[in-house]
C-alpha cells in the first residue's frame, strides 16, 4: 500500500510539473538577488512569481501555461527587463542573462524566434536615432517596415508576430501606421485564431484588425464621398446581399434613419414612408433605410412584417459608422440625395419631403 502511495505521489508531481513551462535561470552578476517572473497581460504586466537566485546566480521556476495558450513572460532584476520569453505548456527554457539583459535562450523555439524580433526592434530604434537627415529616417524606417511585413507573412501561425504587428516607433506612433494594414492584421489574426483560438493575444489582434478594418474603410467612404458628393454606405439587406447607397439607380434617393424597436417609427414607415414611395417610386424615388438598432432578427421581422417594399439595410453593429458619416443626432432623421449629390433641402416630415420631391421629380 505504501509503494502504491510513492507511485501515486510521483505520478502526481510529474502531472504538476507539466501544467505549465519550466524556467531555469541564471543571472551570473545577480547571486542572492530577487527576480520578478512577469506574464504580459495586454497592454500591462502581471506579476506571477518572486524568486531570489542561489549564491551562483540561478533561480527555476514553473509558471502557468495552458494548452493552446502561449504566455508572454518576462524576467526582471529590479526594473530592467532581463529576459523574454514565449512560453508553451511543457516547455523547459534555459536561459543565461546578465543584469543588462544580455541573455541567450535555449529549450523554447518560440522564447528563441522572440529574442531575434525584439533584437530586430532595438537595431531598428538604435539606427533610427542615428539617422542624421530625413531621407535617410525615411529610408531606415522603410526597409524595416518590409521587414517587418516578411516576417509576419511567413510566421503568420506564431505568436512572435504580435509584438512586431504591435511594435511603437515612439509612444504614439506604431511601426504599422497604414490604413492598408488592417489586410495584413485581418489575414495574420484570422490564421493565429485557426491555431490558437482561445489566446487572449489572438483576441486582442482580432479586436485591433476589427477597428483598422474600420477605420479603412471610414477612409474610403470620406475619400469617395468627395467624388460622389455624398458619403458611400455599403451594408447588408435582410438576405445578406450587400447594398451599395452609390449604386442606388434612383434620380432620388430618401436616405433615412430609423430605430426598427421604436413603435413611433414602426408607425411612421406605414404612415408616412410607405404612401410617399407608393406616390414617387415609379418617378424615380428610391428609399434606402438604415436601421440603427444593433438586433438584425428583430429588424429582420419588422421589415418582413411591415412588408417594406424599399431597400432595408442592417450591420448588426448600430449602424455607428453611417451614423458618424452623417452626423445624425436622432432618429428619424432623413436625408435626400438627387442626381448624386446630397441636397441641402430641410427634409421634415411628409409635407417637407413630398414638396421638394414635386420639384425634383417632374
Amino acid at each position: 500500500m505504501r509503494s502504491f502511495s510513492i507511485a501515486l505521489a510521483a505520478a502526481l508531481a510529474l502531472v504538476a510539473c507539466t501544467q505549465g513551462a519550466r524556467i531555469d535561470c541564471t543571472v551570473s552578476d545577480a547571486p542572492g538577488s530577487q527576480l520578478m517572473v512577469r506574464q504580459l497581460d495586454l497592454n500591462t504586466y502581471k506579476l506571477i512569481d518572486s524568486v531570489r537566485t542561489d549564491a551562483s546566480g540561478r533561480m527555476r521556476c514553473t509558471v502557468p501555461v495552458k494548452e493552446g495558450e502561449p504566455e508572454f513572460v518576462y524576467i526582471f532584476y529590479k526594473d530592467t527587463r532581463i529576459a523574454s520569453l514565449l512560453l508553451q505548456k511543457g516547455d523547459n527554457v534555459k536561459v543565461v542573462t546578465d543584469t543588462l539583459g544580455h541573455a541567450s535562450v535555449s529549450g523554447s523555439p518560440e522564447s528563441e524566434a522572440l529574442a531575434s524580433v525584439e533584437a530586430s526592434a532595438a537595431a531598428f530604434g538604435a539606427a533610427m536615432a542615428a539617422a542624421s537627415d530625413p531621407s535617410e529616417l525615411a529610408q531606415t524606417y522603410i526597409s524595416h517596415y518590409r521587414e517587418c511585413v516578411k516576417y509576419v507573412m511567413e510566421h503568420s501561425h506564431s505568436l512572435t508576430v504580435v509584438p512586431v504587428l504591435f511594435e511603437q516607433l515612439d509612444a504614439a506612433t506604431p511601426v504599422f501606421s497604414q490604413y492598408t494594414d488592417a489586410i495584413l492584421f485581418r489575414q495574420t489574426a484570422d490564421s493565429l485564431e485557426a491555431v490558437y483560438p482561445n489566446s487572449r493575444y489572438v483576441k486582442a489582434l482580432q479586436k485591433e484588425a476589427s477597428r483598422r478594418e474600420d477605420a479603412l474603410t471610414m477612409k474610403n467612404m470620406i475619400e469617395g464621398a468627395e467624388s460622389m458628393g455624398f458619403p458611400d454606405l455599403e451594408l447588408s439587406d435582410v438576405t445578406g446581399i450587400k447594398m451599395r447607397l452609390s449604386q442606388v439607380e434612383s434620380k432620388a434617393v430618401l436616405l433615412h434613419f430609423w430605430d426598427s424597436s421604436d413603435a413611433d417609427a414602426k408607425m411612421f414607415n406605414l404612415d408616412v414612408l410607405l404612401p410617399v414611395w407608393e406616390k414617387w417610386h415609379d418617378k424615380g424615388l428610391e428609399v434606402y433605410a438604415v436601421d440603427v438598432n444593433p438586433d438584425k432578427s428583430g429588424w429582420a421581422s419588422v421589415v418582413k412584417a411591415q412588408k417594406l417594399p424599399w431597400i432595408n439595410v442592417n450591420d448588426g453593429l448600430g449602424a455607428v459608422q453611417a451614423v458618424n458619416l452623417y452626423k445624425v443626432q436622432e432618429v428619424p432623421t432623413s436625408f435626400l440625395l438627387v442626381d448624386g449629390n446630397l441636397s441641402s433641402a430641410y427634409i421634415n416630415g411628409k409635407t417637407a419631403l413630398e414638396s421638394e420631391l414635386g420639384k425634383v421629380l417632374k
